[in-house]
């Protein structure tokens, strides 16, 4: 089975980022262009969607990913804590869902969801002193891709 083949896998490559918290998410958005880029793919195999909120994040990630176009996806947005339990539900189901998306379909699905307190910790975590999460989540889904693609040319023994 070729790479092509596998689950029907594309060649291209979906980012779906929510607009919830948008100043930080757009700074996800960019770290995660600018790895792809390092690793060879163009503007051009990259499809860029936008949903309202993380919750939704799941839900979008995985009728990309069932269209059959995609290699791999990247998930990107930001929940910060409040006052009451809303944070610990939409962190808990938009997760469970792009684990889920990504094990029944076999399609890699970079996670590049930040779950922090403040404010302060995300724009940290997108772009400021501890890096860029959404770099690294294009990083591992497009390294996951590639490692994918390994199994499913190796000859069995």
């Amino acid at each position: 089975m070729t790479s092509s083949q596998r689950h029907g896998a594309g060649n291209r490559i979906l980012v779906v980022v929510s607009r919830f918290n948008e100043g930080v998410t757009r700074r996800l958005l960019e770290g995660a262009l600018e790895a792809l880029a390092r690793r060879g793919a163009g503007s051009d195999v990259i499809d860029v969607l936008w949903v309202p909120g993380a919750f939704e994040l799941p839900v979008a990630v995985a009728r990309g990913i069932g269209s059959g176009k995609y290699r791999c996806a990247v998930a990107l947005g930001a929940v910060i804590r409040g006052e009451t339990a809303h944070f610990e539900v939409i962190a808990n189901e938009a997760t469970r869902g792009l684990g889920e998306t990504a094990r029944e379909t076999g399609i890699p699905v970079g996670f590049g969801l930040l779950t922090c307190d403040r404010m302060e910790q995300a724009l940290a975590r997108a772009g400021g002193n501890a890096g860029n999460k959404g770099a690294e989540a294009a990083d591992a889904a497009f390294e996951t891709s590639q490692t994918l693609d390994q199994l499913d040319t190796r000859a069995p023994d």
